[in-house]
């Protein structure tokens, strides 16, 4: 059966919620299901607490994703198979919250200072109470205002680095988060390893303690797959991959089940559920 390990929910940056989430895989007959918000456990949470965990077949593995940059370099870190209530990994991903809440209301500054008719309560309503609020809610705002056709354009254009609204985003080191991850009981990998740039980067996070690398992506080709296959033998990394889904139009996978990996790979990062 089909799997799918990269998943954003309205939690984050996502367009479904998090049970609407396990019903589009259900109905697409995955096997094996993550959702990795930035910086928050929250949809996993309430699945946990409604007690939406599975649902026949179909099975989830609590996860998380972080952003870090070493060196110059943009690196998204997944955790799999955490305990979302683990003491260290809930304080964690407060501060981040807080540090999330003060660039955003900087971005809002920034664009209003640029002529653009936005305000935080405005961005709030439209997108509503999202603890990790970043710059995609913003830039869907702005286009459903009609100062840009796209998120991307948006981004392109405003929001990215070197672009007049960017704002650097609050960074914890990839050692420090993969250490954090390890210690919440779950499993660091690198998502998405091609965005990096940097292949010597990969060895330092295998050095660090990193267990897996996301060997199937969307955008990858069967070259860049099989690359990346190769560097999780070479470094004794798990392999995992996912849809990095959003469900938002000209962001990448649109549905769920349009982009999945086989289970062989998913299984390893299941555990059954401690908390219920």
């Amino acid at each position: 059966m089909p799997s799918d390990l990269h998943i954003h929910t309205t939690f984050s940056d996502g367009r479904n919620t998090p049970e609407e989430i396990m019903e589009a895989a259900k109905a697409a007959g995955l096997r094996y299901i993550s959702i990795t918000d930035h910086d928050s456990v929250e949809g996993v949470t309430e699945l946990y607490e409604s007690g939406h965990i599975s649902s026949g077949s179909l099975r989830l593995i609590p996860g998380v994703g972080f952003s870090t940059g070493d060196g110059g370099h943009d690196v998204h870190i997944l955790g799999y198979n955490i305990d979302i209530y683990n003491a260290d990994l809930q304080e964690k991903l407060e501060e981040i919250s807080e540090a999330r809440w003060t660039r955003f209301t900087e971005i809002v500054e920034l664009l209003r200072g640029l002529g653009y008719e936005i305000g935080e309560t405005e961005v709030l309503t439209d997108e509503g109470m999202c603890k990790a609020i970043g710059r995609s809610h913003v830039a869907r705002v702005l286009v459903k205002k009609g100062y840009f056709d796209s998120v991307r354009a948006c981004f392109d254009q405003l929001l990215k680095r070197g672009q007049p609204a960017y704002v650097p985003h609050f960074r914890v080191s990839a050692e420090e988060l993969i250490s954090l991850i390890r210690r919440a009981g779950g499993i660091p990998v690198l998502a998405n390893p091609k965005a990096v740039g940097d292949e010597t980067v990969i060895m330092t996070l295998a050095a660090q303690g990193l267990q897996g690398i996301e060997a199937f992506y969307p955008t990858y080709d069967r070259q860049d797959t099989q690359h990346y296959l190769d560097v999780a033998q070479q470094h004794g990394l798990l392999v995992s991959g996912g849809s990095d889904y959003r469900g938002f139009p000209g962001r990448g996978t649109e549905e769920i089940g349009q982009f999945t990996i086989e289970d062989v790979y998913a299984e390893n990062f299941y555990r059954p559920p401690q908390h219920t």
